[in-house]
């Protein structure tokens, strides 16, 4: 399969290139972290950097096992430098190496060397290596294909609607478009993603023994995205099922799913008070077509599904998203850049007068001068309501 150009994270790194900084590429597992680095290096190699200077270990290579221990690297990768130029090391699923966050700082302190790391798990920015690294390094949060890149790499931007379709039914992740929409192969990988994360960068790394609570938990997240929770109503729900489960556990597994990138918290934001609210947040998934996989066909829920590829789409586009609240109402999305401010509305239609009226009410009763926007599939040129953009969605997904 043909590699899939990353431009938007390439572009990030071609800036950082020979900055006196450690760049740290985090995502979810197989999202294209190591395909990103692959495409680096080869543009590496056509701007006159030579084989010699790119050291690159993915540790999950059996061929590379022995290099887990942190001394043990250290001294392969110093006797592999090339005195007098820039050496590149990539070092990939570094989560893997015992004391990792010792050998990353050794690294970094050497003059000729340009450190690129990756992980699959939030854990690699602990504590102790966000202390160790402190002002010493810059994350790149990966997602997997956005809607654009994946039309992209159909090679047309013909029947977009069908494009949407595809995209979330047989998955965002970049190889599920090796499977050419075949149904069972599709499932079936992503039940191997959904199983690794799941045993490797949950269970086993938060020690977590109770696989079937766990599993519950996920399919109740998964079947919820976009509605409001707290932990509270997430434990007792579950125990009104028969699922007994305390506030604690699931606050403890929501932490680990997140933290393996499988899925998103959006904090609840208070625009009048400009202020983060601690309690009712909403969960999205890092694909959607993974809700498929966990809970059976579900793309019925066409607002939902379409409120989550947005949520993804508005982080890659801007550092902070929250959900808006202003009084009693709610704005799907305030997001956040700085001191740039947006607000967007998501509804699958918004044809009927009444749908409308509804989407602009909480965007109307904002009265700052920030960019306001209602985003539905509704096939039609971009309008205006008191300022208000209303806009289709896959158009918008196709924006720079």
């Amino acid at each position: 399969m043909k590699l899939i150009q990353r431009e938007q994270y390439l572009a990030k790194l071609r800036a950082l290139r020979d900055k006196a900084i450690i760049k740290v590429i985090t995502g979810v597992r197989r999202c294209g972290k190591s395909t990103l680095m692959q495409l680096f290096q080869k543009e590496l190699l056509q701007s006159g950097v030579s084989e010699k200077q790119i050291i690159s270990i993915n540790f999950e290579d059996y061929d590379f096992v022995g290099l887990r221990n942190a001394k043990a690297l250290y001294q392969h990768v110093v006797a592999r430098l090339v005195e007098g130029v820039t050496n590149y090391v990539f070092l990939d699923e570094i989560q893997h190496v015992d004391n990792y966050a010792d050998v990353v700082d050794a690294l970094f302190v050497k003059e000729n060397v340009d450190l690129y790391i990756t992980g699959s798990n939030a854990y690699l920015l602990s504590s102790e290596i966000a202390t160790l690294l402190s002002g010493r390094y810059v994350e790149l949060q990966l997602l997997p294909l956005s809607f654009k890149e994946y039309v992209n790499a159909t090679g047309n931007t013909n029947d977009l609607e069908r494009k949407y379709a595809d995209y979330i039914t047989f998955s965002s992740f970049p190889y599920a478009m090796a499977f050419d929409k075949e149904v069972q192969m599709t499932n079936d990988y992503l039940r191997g993603i959904y199983s690794t994360i799941v045993l490797k960068d949950v269970m086993h790394r938060h020690s977590i023994g109770d696989a079937m609570m766990l599993e519950n938990v996920m399919a109740f997240m998964a079947d919820n995205i976009g509605n409001t929770l707290s932990v509270k109503k997430i434990a007792d729900t579950l125990t009104s099922s028969g699922r007994k489960v305390d506030v604690k556990t699931i606050e403890k597994y929501l932490s680990a799913l997140c933290q393996s990138f499988i899925l998103y918290p959006a904090k609840r934001f208070n625009i009048k008070g400009r202020q983060l609210l601690k309690t009712m947040e909403k969960y999205y998934l890092v694909d959607v077509a993974l809700r498929n996989t966990l809970l059976g066909s579900t793309n019925a829920d066409f607002g939902r599904i379409l409120e989550n590829v947005v949520y993804l789409e508005l982080l890659r586009r801007y550092p902070n998203v929250y959900i808006g609240k202003t009084d009693a109402f709610e704005i799907d999305f305030v997001a956040v850049n700085m001191q740039e401010v947006a607000y967007y509305q998501v509804a699958a239609t918004v044809r009927d007068e009444a749908t409308l009226e509804r989407e602009l009410h909480p965007l109307k009763m904002v009265k700052d001068n920030y960019p306001k926007t209602i985003l539905s599939l509704d096939v039609a040129p971009v309008a205006y309501h008191n300022g208000i953009k209303i806009q289709n969605v896959l158009d918008w997904l196709l924006e720079q």
